[in-house]
Formats: structure tokens, sequence, C-alpha cells
């Protein structure tokens, strides 16, 4: 179908997702138009409710100095363009179009660039399908839903030359960088264990019953790639984070920044060799589907990477358990936490030595538009495939998750094995349930399995393989079909 026909059938059709789905963006290479330092930057966001209003303000607001401007926001929820398109118009002086589907605004040749703060069931797709059109895509964590659509994101960029840039913000910061310059450095001794925190406020989302969706919430094109299913209140706006088909629980939400940066600091590190996942939804009963207690651990050879997920924290009529959202790395010589070194049995830290690191700067929609306007690779502080491996860690450890069995405490306990930093995390998990009024000896565990990696193939191996390799990918919903070949 021609562009000009397209549109023509769109203006006239009466259900806008039914004429959308007799076509797909996917089929062509576009080429994109290369950007000068004067060109104007026009700017489309896609999810225009929480993170989205961060990337109106930065793009309407903060760059605008920088020639650019928001020109469209697409968002299924059309309760939203009213406020939005307001703020818009205060910011950046223009009135932005408004479109709910993605695929009206990459029809515009005009648009240069597709920033992404949907739900993360939604983000690769349009991540491979503004590469397809031609634009350059910011988009938030994590860049997938899943390990294949990770892959393809990466493809995708590669192949028609766009720059996608993740929204794991931390690659942007030069004080972490040289934290990791001076990890890796090996003046505090060779890497073991490095581990990431992610210690929020997630209680119980309660339960609510399916009903029609509002009328101004196209729920069908809300779904897009998920599997068709009854709208309810726990879905829209923020709880969707807990539920399979369209989050990733929060190792996947807040987590995926804290793993990307424990990733980053064993060098080089891509996949791992091995998975295993333990942990559960405590002390709440509710519609989420997701963890607000898990361990991961992931083996690198040398060192391991550990992960720990801990949603009971922050209430006060529950423990008061603290949260914990930080990363530290355990060497052979001590542990480094928060830039500074702390030698084995001292609690007094040193700061680190200053070592060499470089970030674009700007921050992370700063350093975003400067990749765009110079198209240098190394000028793009979190490419596609950094956001990958971040990304699919968070999956491999689902995975695992889902694939295990209930167990007591005692038989959770006797699988943990005997790392010191494993140990000490699983008796962390234990005290912050304890705090939060859990009877661990009448509590069960989910266990995960012990999943075996090929970091070249990106498939799982050996026993409970055929089963774990399922999970890499999903089912989808024509015409919401992230592609095998891109």
């Amino acid at each position: 179908m021609s562009r000009l026909n397209r549109r023509k059938f769109l203006q006239t059709s009466a259900a806008a997702s039914t004429a959308f789905g007799l076509f797909t963006i996917a089929g062509t290479k576009a080429s994109g138009k290369v950007l000068g330092a004067n060109d104007a930057v026009r700017v489309g966001v896609a999810g225009i409710r929480g993170r989205g209003q961060s990337h109106i303000n930065a793009f309407a607001k903060e760059l605008k100095d920088q020639n650019t401007q928001v020109t469209y926001l697409i968002d299924p929820d059309t309760r939203l363009f009213g406020p939005r398109g307001s703020t818009v118009n205060e910011l950046g002086g223009n009135a932005p179009k408004t479109v709910k589907d993605i695929r009206e605004a990459l029809d515009d040749k005009n648009l240069d660039v597709i920033t992404v703060a949907t739900c993360n069931h939604w983000h690769s797709l349009i991540t491979i399908w503004a590469c397809q059109a031609g634009k350059d895509v910011y988009v938030e964590k994590p860049i997938s839903h899943n390990v294949f659509e990770g892959r393809q994101c990466v493809e995708a960029a590669k192949k028609y030359g766009r720059v996608v840039q993740h929204g794991t913000q931390q690659r942007s910061s030069i004080e972490r960088a040289k934290e990791i310059a001076a990890l890796q450095s090996g003046k505090y001794g060779k890497l073991l264990v490095s581990k990431g925190y992610c210690s929020k406020p997630r209680w119980s989302i309660g339960n609510k019953p399916t009903e029609a969706a509002p009328s101004e919430l196209d729920f069908n094109l809300w779904l897009g790639p998920a599997p068709e299913q009854a709208y309810h209140g726990n879905l829209v706006p923020y709880n969707w984070h807990w539920f399979w088909d369209t989050g990733n629980g929060d190792i996947g939400n807040q987590g995926v920044h804290e793993m990307d940066v424990a990733r980053w600091a064993i060098k080089d590190a891509t996949l791992p060799k091995s998975v295993w996942s333990l942990g559960g939804r405590f002390a709440v009963e509710d519609q989420g589907q997701t963890p607000n207690t898990q361990m991961a651990v992931f083996d690198y050879g040398d060192a391991l990477l550990l992960f720990e997920v801990r949603g009971l924290v922050g209430n006060k009529d529950r423990g008061n358990f603290p949260g914990n959202v930080s990363n530290e790395y355990y060497t052979t010589e001590g542990r480094i936490h928060e830039g500074k070194f702390y030698g084995h049995g001292s609690d007094v830290g040193e700061a680190l030595a200053d070592a060499d690191a470089h970030v674009t700067p700007g921050g992370t929609f700063g350093s975003f538009l400067s990749a765009v306007r110079s198209r240098k690779p190394q000028d793009n502080n979190a490419n596609a495939e950094v956001a990958h491996y971040s990304a699919a860690l968070c999956h491999l450890a689902n995975i695992s998750y889902r694939l295990g069995e209930k167990a007591s405490y005692d038989k959770a306990a006797g699988s943990i094995g005997d790392n010191k930093q494993v140990v000490a995390s699983f008796g962390a998990l234990q005290d912050n349930l304890k705090a939060v009024g859990v009877k661990l000896e009448q509590t069960e565990y989910q266990v995960g399995r012990k999943l075996d990696f090929d970091a070249a193939s990106e498939k799982f191996t050996g026993e409970g393989a055929d089963a774990a390799n399922q999970l890499l990918s999903r089912e989808y919903r024509a015409p919401f079909v992230v592609p095998q070949q891109v």
C-alpha cells in the first residue's frame, strides 16, 4: 500500500487500529538523512505518561538551544494529549501532532528521532520500526521484553545505520565511568564478585476486576505485541511492570540500571556461562505475577555477577526495612562501594585513585543528541548492543526463576552454595522477610533452575535447555510482530 493511499485509507477508516492491521512498516531499507550541527532535530515521543514527560522536557526545553523540537506525541491513551500538548507548547512554543499509533508518526519523513517511554513490551518493536523508517532512537530501559527482541534491535541499528541509545543513564556518568576504570586498573585486586542491588518499595497492588477499557484508551493498541487479554485497572498506567506479558518485574525495571553497571564492571563481559535465580512474591496477596524478592547469580568464569531484588522495604508499618539501589565490587584485596575502597577487615574507606575514562558529556539526552549529529559510534554512551546484553541478564534471571519449583526455606538455603557473598545476599533476603513479618518456616521459595548458557549463540544448553529456550522469545499478535529478519 503506498504512503499516500495508506494515509487516505486511515483518514476514511472508522477504526484506525483495524486499518493499521493491514500493513507493516518492515520491508524496505530506509536511509534517513544526516543531520548537520545547525539542522533542527524533530522528535516524536512515544509513551507520554510517566518517564515520557522527562523526554518532553529534555527535547522541548533543556536542549532547545541546540535546535530540538518535539513535533509528535504518541500514545494510545488520548486523555494525555491535551495536557502534554500544552506542555510542549509552553516549553517549546509549538503545537505537536498527536497520534495514537507510532506507525503514523513514522510515515512522516520530516521526523528525525523517536524516543520510547512506553511499556516494556513495546520497546523493541518501536525501536526496530523506527530504524526501518530511518529514524534514530532513544529507548528507555530495558531495550527488550525478551532476549530475542534485544538482538533484533542490535541488528536493526546496524542494518539501517541508526543511532540507538539506551536509557541506562549511568553510562553517561563520568563519575561512574571513572569508578569502573579504577576497578579494572588492577590497583585494588582482581574482581571476584560484581554485585547490584535493586531495593525499592514494591508492595501490594491489590486486585482489580476485568472491565471495559476506558473509551479514550485504545487497549488493543496498548497491548500491541502482548497476548490478547481482558482489561483491568492494574495494567494501566503503571502496574503492568508486575505482569509477565507486559513487564519484567523490578529486576527489569529499576534493576536493569544496576545490572548494567554490574556487567560493565566485569571487563569485556557479554552474557554468562550460567544463570540461577530464586525468590518469590511474599507478604502480599494481589494480582501481581513477578517476584518482589529475588536473587540471581551469573557465572562469568573468573567472576560472578550477583544481583539482589528486595521490594518489601520502606514501609514504616511493616518493619521499615531500608531500601538500597547501588553497586559494589568484591576483589581479592577488599571491597569497592560508592567511590571508596575498603581493605579486608577495614570499615574506613579510601577514595579511589583517579582513573582515565571518557563519556560523551551532556547527560543521557544531551549525549544522545551529540551522537545523532556526529554519527560517530564512540559518541553513543549506551548503544543497542550494550543495552541488549544488560537487559538480557534480567531476562535470563527471570527464565531461571519461572522454570523453578517451590521449595521450603531449608531446601532453598541448601541450594545456594558456599560463595561468601551469595550466602550473605540470601541472608539479607531472610532478614528483610523476617522484618516484615514473614515466617520463614512456613514459607516456600521459587527455586529456579541452574541453566547453562552459550553466549555466542545466545541459547541455553544442557539440562532444561528446551524449556528455557522457549522463553527467549514469545508468540506475537499480528501485526505487532518483532520480525525474524529486520
